[in-house]
């Protein structure tokens, strides 16, 4: 009699030779490895090889979640695990998946888990900044689930209700700023630009301005990026300057509309002054978040709603 699978996991890489052992290693516990290669030209392809026979090459695509659906469409587990090459599933993880694969029974109104992620970035673990716990839904039943294909930061969209997993994903992302620039520039920036304009986004020069410093304060503030030291205050600028160059494609794509020159110092500095009040508020609640002392804190408070500090 032919052994059920339980589990699927589905790997879709393109020229990752320096990252998929260790990410096929991880996943070596399920019961099978579907692994897409998009068309590599190094060793990616090679090295699956040693791992699964059940290896599928494609076209290389800019909506690379194409790729990966595809993949999921060849599993024969009962369960599907989406893994990206440069990701790792931890032993704890690993023990988790197997027993809810296993004792899946228990609760069979859920057709999908989501998993919190890991993220390394420039070699230290980033825990706050927005990228933690970063839940990703990434195990669900065959059949149930699969990505909409419309934007390269979506998730996978599940059919029915959906739990959470307790153990993570590691994550090895961005390890230098140019991998970093290369991503943003040639895929990410491009297609955030161009779903906004699908959602209907009309243009407005103040975005120039207010893309990017409000990214950085809901990086650096209201995600507490400033608890990642160093590293958060630079993730926070690099963000702001990705939400950046999604406005100056957004602009190009307007064939770099003229704006009239007669008011545009005025109305720039009264963007700044508006959004430096901003800033300010922001650096004076978490000055009072500090603050032990209840009197000392009201008076802080009080000046500061005074704009007096």
């Amino acid at each position: 009699m032919k052994q059920k699978l339980l589990l699927s996991v589905v790997i879709s890489a393109f020229n990752e030779e320096k990252k998929i052992e260790d990410c096929l290693k991880s996943a070596s516990f399920a019961d099978e490895i579907i692994f897409v290669d998009n068309g590599s030209t190094d060793r990616t392809r090679e090295i699956a090889s040693k791992y699964t026979s059940k290896i599928f090459i494609r076209a290389n695509k800019l909506m690379l979640n194409i790729n990966k659906n595809f993949g999921f469409s060849k599993a024969k587990g009962e369960w599907v695990f989406s893994l990206d090459a440069d990701e790792r599933i931890s032993e704890y993880l690993q023990k988790e998946i197997v027993d809810l694969t296993k004792h899946s029974g228990r609760t069979p109104q859920l057709n999908g888990y989501f998993v919190p992620r890991k993220n390394i970035i420039f070699g230290k673990w980033i825990k706050h900044t927005g990228w933690y716990p970063d839940n990703q839904l990434r195990l669900f039943k065959k059949g149930k689930g699969k990505f909409p294909e419309e934007h390269v930061h979506e998730m996978i969209k599940v059919e029915g209700n959906t739990g959470h997993l307790n153990q993570s994903i590691v994550h090895y992302n961005y390890e230098t700023i140019f991998q970093f620039m290369q991503k943003l520039v040639n895929i990410y920036a491009p297609n955030e630009a161009e779903q906004l304009l699908k959602n209907g986004y009309k243009f407005n020069w103040q975005d120039s301005i207010r893309f990017p410093i409000k990214e950085f304060l809901s990086r650096f503030f209201v995600r507490e990026g400033y608890k990642d030291g160093f590293h958060g205050l630079m993730l926070s600028i690099l963000m702001a300057f990705y939400h950046f160059m999604v406005f100056a494609t957004i602009w190009e794509k307007y064939h770099f509309k003229e704006i009239g020159d007669k008011n545009i110092l005025s109305e720039t500095q009264a963007e700044f002054k508006s959004l430096y009040r901003e800033i300010l508020f922001w650096f004076n609640t978490e000055k009072i978040k500090s603050i032990n002392n209840p009197i000392k804190k009201f008076i802080y408070y009080l000046l500061s709603k005074l704009h007096l500090l």
